[in-house]
Formats: C-alpha cells, structure tokens, sequence
C-alpha cells in the first residue's frame, strides 16, 4: 500500500467498525485496495484486530490491512503492527512532537524504536529476518488531521521523516472549527485547501473519509487529488441498505 500511495497512485479502500471477520473477507473480496479497522471508535481491540486482519487475507491477500489507532503510545502501536497491521492512521497528531513519537513506535532501529519479537507479522518468528529488513519500507505511517490546531502546525507535522500520509477526519476537524458537519463552509473549505497545499509542498500522500455512501462525492474528492480514499464503513452500507429495502417495501 505504501509503495503504491507514493508512486503516485490512488488507492480505494474502506472502514471496518463491525468487528465482524466475516463482512472482513467479505469487503476485502470485494476488492477494496484496502480495509481500515477503526480501534479508536467501535468497540473492536487487539484481541479481534488480528483475526479481522487473517480474514481480509484470506478474502483478498492484495487488500492492505490498516488499523486505526486509538493513540500514539509506544506500548500498544507496536502491538497493532506485530498483528500485522500494514499501515496505521492515527488519531489527533496536532504537533510535531506527537507525529515524531508515532514514527518512533512505526519503525525498527535506527529509524524508530520499534521493537522485535515473534509475531504475526514475521510468521511467528519464521521469517523474522525479512520483515525486519522490509518493514520500514512497507508500513505506511499516516497522521490524521482532525482539529484545528493540527492545521496550524501543518508544516511541522509533514516536515517529520516518515511520516507518508495525512488522513482528513471531517467530522472532528469541522468541530474544532465550530462548524460540525459544514463541509461546504468557507473556513472549512480554506482548511482543506491548507492541508492540500503542505500535502505538495512535503510530497506527503492526501487522504479523506467519504462516510457517506455517495459516490459522486467520492469520485469528487479524488479529482481533487486526494489518493488515499476510504468509501463509507461497513455498518453505514448495513444500515443504508436496510433502511432503504424496508421503506421501499414499506411504500407498498
């Protein structure tokens, strides 16, 4: 996923709140390029992130596992990638600071302070070599920017080596803003318009969450030139399309 993003590609993918292995291999057969799951807002955790990453590859081995975090500690972000995580998105980085110590805890010495054991990730021990030598090659460390002040600190964050990929939180970064939910308000458009123009400036990857099931929207925001792309979540597909079937049966 990462060697994709920055050789300039776009990549679609999707959010995973469910914690269902079973709408896992379903999605990930569907052919998302990859599948987030969201650590920080549902109800999922480790215990259930590596069998929902076993099961995207066992629906499509091409489709990227990421995982959301519900923070940037050390202690539990090394957890998620020995999982076998092949990228994360986290949570609220609104300093440099906080964007260093992620790449601290993303990568193995002597670009970070990640530590090495036995795990998912290098087969349980088996192939422990190879991943080391990869790893920091592959895994795609993304911030995301979901308030305020991380646009004002924007320049700072993605002048960080290593960081590859910002991931725009609308909700949370219209909110900071006093304007939740306004997408097309000026002040938040302009915020946008900042993050896109560090993005360049930094050759960082962009990327945004399409909640909605709105294609022409998503279609939108990669002419805009965001490349990391997530379409919806599973439980918003599972609701819409539920709702949708029983008023239309409701009609007759």
């Amino acid at each position: 996923l990462r060697r994709r993003l920055l050789a300039g590609e776009s990549v679609i993918g999707s959010w995973i709140n469910s914690g269902s292995p079973i709408v896992a291999e379903l999605m990930a057969a569907s052919g998302f390029d990859f599948l987030c799951v969201d650590a920080e807002h549902s109800a999922v955790d480790l215990p259930q992130v590596q069998p929902l990453f076993q099961a995207m590859e066992s629906g499509r081995p091409g489709c990227a596992a990421v995982v959301r975090l519900h923070g940037i500690d050390y202690s539990f972000v090394k957890r998620y990638l020995d999982a076998g995580a092949d990228g994360v998105i986290a949570p609220l980085v609104r300093t440099k600071a906080e964007a260093e110590q992620l790449v601290q805890a993303c990568k193995y010495p002597p670009e970070g302070l990640r530590g090495l054991g036995f795990c998912r990730a290098n087969d349980y021990g088996m192939r422990i070599d190879d991943e080391f030598a990869r790893a920091n090659d592959n895994v795609l460390v993304a911030v995301q920017i979901e308030h305020i002040e991380a646009v004002n600190n924007i320049d700072e964050i993605l002048g960080v080596p290593g960081i590859d990929a910002v991931f725009i939180g609308p909700y949370d970064l219209s909110a900071s803003m006093g304007l939740t939910g306004q997408f097309d308000h000026p002040n938040y458009v302009a915020a946008l318009g900042t993050i896109q123009a560090a993005c360049r400036k930094h050759q960082v990857v962009s990327g945004i969450h399409v909640v909605s099931l709105d294609t022409d929207e998503a279609k939108a925001r990669l002419a805009e030139g965001y490349k990391l792309l997530a379409y919806s979540l599973d439980i918003t597909m599972l609701a819409t399309a539920c709702r949708s079937g029983l008023n239309t049966l409701r009609e007759v």
